[in-house]
């Protein structure tokens, strides 16, 4: 058996940017499963072979081939066996910059002209396959808004919008895809990502509701500027959707976490509440339909959002959720005891009086 370092970590290690010791993956060229075994690796890979370390835990997968059998980015025929090429396991990857390996004694193999691409700061794919898996659509507006420096080759660009076109990106798998999505929202420039998207005309046909005009797009890098977690800058992405009927509609092409979705709806239903409520009683409203008085966490998180999208200070708000969250609600449960209604009444007639003194 030979095993190889390869993929981003090799990449990252060219560009100088290194990874940490657990993000490295390997390829092993000339095993068999039963060998890995014997050797006290543990199988986790649910559609071809990969194993983790026993020590370092790291993902060891053996050498593969692909064959396109069908639509999607789970229609394919996997060919995992000894007489596998370390070349033909490279050559299967998305980009030449993710497909060059490193050998035990730390010598570059590199079929594909990677390290060429890397210094001309071009994103190109390995080969022709590159349109049977939709997915790498997706990695590939990743990687340009990782790579904010670097161009598309335009034969790359062709072959992503061939994808589109030819039907095989309606295919794309709901949980693959929010994966390579948050992936790139969380990267420095995420508008790049979504200009790519566009480019290649993947939201126009797969998510005709998003509509990420010049300032969400402006938005999205401020808000990875001020370090925003993953639901806030989908909440800032979802934000252009006219409404959560829409927001639905791209939740079932896209498998987000609760914790984005609940974010996206809030912001959605109370930017125009955030930006214009005058009294204390529209004040009010806002904070309750936003639960921000068990959850001032989250409805922080939503003021940020709110802030970073259009410009305008929430410290208003602020002062609101901790002038209501000051009342006494122990005092005022205790003043109408067995009385659920009237306790109800009571605590949000005290908000409202403490809302009107601001």
């Amino acid at each position: 058996m030979q095993v190889y370092t390869v993929g981003g970590w090799v990449r990252d290690q060219l560009l100088g940017r290194p990874h940490g010791e657990g993000d490295r993956d390997w390829v092993v060229v000339g095993g068999t499963p039963d060998e890995m075994l014997a050797l006290g690796f543990r199988p986790v890979g649910r559609d071809f072979p990969v194993f983790l370390h026993p020590q370092t835990h790291e993902e060891y997968a053996l050498a593969r081939t692909e064959r396109k059998s069908a639509p999607g980015y789970r229609g394919f025929v996997v060919h995992a066996a000894p007489d596998v090429t370390l070349e033909q396991d490279l050559g299967r990857r998305d980009l030449t910059i993710n497909a060059m390996a490193l050998d035990h004694e730390g010598r570059l193999i590199d079929p594909f002209g990677g390290q060429s691409d890397l210094r001309a700061r071009v994103l190109r794919h390995v080969g022709p396959a590159f349109v049977e898996d939709p997915v790498r659509i997706l990695r590939l507006a990743r990687f340009a808004a990782r790579f904010s420096d670097f161009g598309i080759a335009p034969e790359t660009l062709e072959l992503a919008r061939r994808i589109v076109q030819q039907g095989e990106a309606d295919a794309l798998v709901p949980e693959r895809a929010w994966q390579e999505l948050a992936r790139g929202l969380l990267e420095a420039r995420p508008s790049r990502m979504i200009e790519v998207l566009y480019q290649c005309g993947l939201p126009q046909r797969w998510a005709p509701q998003l509509a990420a005009g010049p300032d969400v797009l402006a938005a999205l890098d401020r808000a990875a500027d001020r370090g925003l977690p993953l639901a806030a800058r989908f909440a800032i992405l979802a934000s252009g959707l006219p409404s959560t009927e829409a927001l639905d509609q791209l939740l079932s092409r896209l498998r987000a976490d609760q914790d984005s979705v609940q974010l996206a709806r809030l912001l959605i239903e109370l930017r125009p509440g955030l930006e214009r409520a005058a009294t204390a009683l529209e004040r009010l409203q806002v904070l309750e339909r936003a639960d921000a008085m068990r959850r001032p966490e989250r409805f922080e998180l939503l003021l940020a959002a709110f802030e970073t999208l259009t410009g305008s200070p929430a410290d208003a708000w602020r002062s609101a959720l901790a002038a209501v969250r000051r009342i006494d609600a122990g005092a005022i449960a205790a003043r109408h005891e067995d009385d659920p209604v009237a306790i109800a009444r009571a605590l949000r007639e005290a908000r409202l009086a403490q809302l009107s003194r601001l």
